[in-house]
């Protein structure tokens, strides 16, 4: 059974790399920034993730697994696992995500999220009514997902995700859906971890509204030929933000009181250049918990707002099986405003 472990988890991680390095290989010019849709599904989910930079893919433990990597979906404690996370996105944008698991005893972990990403409501404005017409628009996304994961042993699982995602502005709309997988694989060596997972590999998407039909004049002159010929605008369609991870965690420090753990991630993603996530996180009595890390670290000319992230937590137990977590975390975006995250868990 060990061997089968081994071979499996070996294989998936095999595979994974030769993928990501093949596309890498493709020589592109440009980092492809802005020709994917659904860039919602980046902004990284739970503020733990977010305070350790984003290195979560072989982190696991929680909910947020079902976003990072959802092989480590096993790996929630107890029954099981209730989150929610707020932040104020860039451009006073809001981003919310949800998210639930439940553990089966002898099936697996069963997990459901919701992410969503709403703009305030504007006046619309046009070149002839610059202060606006009197109609107002808004736009939003969002994503509900459903996963699986299975422990094959007590060192290797595997799980995925299904997802159907929206986005819409003012009258138009486009629809997709995404499947995730993932795997999850605790060695020998000093319990380290290894994850594994892509995400987002799914459907394109393209908008579609009636403020694409319009009535057409064909011949150009009135009353000569076709008149008022029912017509649509084209619009493209576009790939969703698929991403590749890899990613390594271990503890550097464990006592009866102190736990120190460090984690590292590699991202390669189909529309920017590839980067490392890494972070760290110190917990005491695993009731107070300090956290610190940088994000998006990458060895191209290429830059990215923003690297260096940082947070706190503290766990409440309320009774032997149940308690809630709070965990808050703050993120830099270089010359764009910066994002503060606020989670909140209840285990039990």
């Amino acid at each position: 059974m060990r061997m089968i472990e081994k071979f499996s988890a070996w294989l998936i991680l095999a595979v994974l790399l030769c993928a990501a390095t093949a596309e890498a290989q493709l020589a592109r010019q440009t980092t492809k920034v802005g020709t994917t849709v659904a860039p919602f599904l980046k902004i990284g989910a739970g503020a733990k993730a977010i305070a350790m930079g984003g290195g979560a893919v072989a982190v696991g433990g929680d909910v947020y697994s079902i976003y990072w990597n959802p092989g480590a979906l096993t790996r929630v404690s107890g029954m099981g696992e209730a989150t929610f996370t707020h932040a104020q996105w860039l451009a006073d944008v809001k981003y919310d995500f949800a998210a639930a698991a439940l553990n089966l005893d002898g099936v697996g972990t069963l997990a459901f999220s919701l992410t969503s990403l709403t703009v305030p409501e504007d006046i619309v404005r046009t070149e002839v009514n610059p202060e606006g017409d009197g109609r107002k628009w808004n736009a939003g996304s969002f994503a509900l997902g459903v996963g699986f994961a299975r422990a094959l042993t007590d060192r290797f699982s595997i799980g995925g995700a299904v997802k159907y995602i929206r986005e819409a502005i003012w009258n138009e709309s486009a629809q997709g859906f995404a499947i995730d997988v993932g795997t999850f694989y605790v060695t020998p060596f000093n319990d380290m971890k290894i994850g594994a997972s892509i995400s987002n590999f799914g459907s394109k998407m393209r908008l579609d509204g009636h403020d694409l039909s319009f009535n057409n004049n064909p011949g150009g002159v009135a009353g000569q030929e076709a008149q008022n010929v029912p017509s649509l605008y084209e619009t493209e369609a576009y790939d969703l933000p698929l991403s590749f991870r890899i990613g390594l965690s271990m503890d550097a420090v464990k006592t009866e009181k102190i736990r120190a753990t460090i984690a590292v991630d590699a991202t390669h993603p189909n529309d920017n250049v590839e980067y490392v996530n890494s972070g760290l996180e110190l917990g005491y009595d695993e009731m107070v918990f300090g956290r610190v890390g940088y994000k998006s670290l990458n060895f191209s000319d290429d830059v990215f707002e923003g690297h260096l992230t940082w947070g706190v937590g503290v766990n409440i137990g309320l009774s032997s099986t149940a308690s809630v977590k709070l965990d808050y975390a703050f993120a830099d975006y270089g010359r764009l405003k910066n994002v503060q995250y606020l989670t909140l868990s209840v285990l039990y």
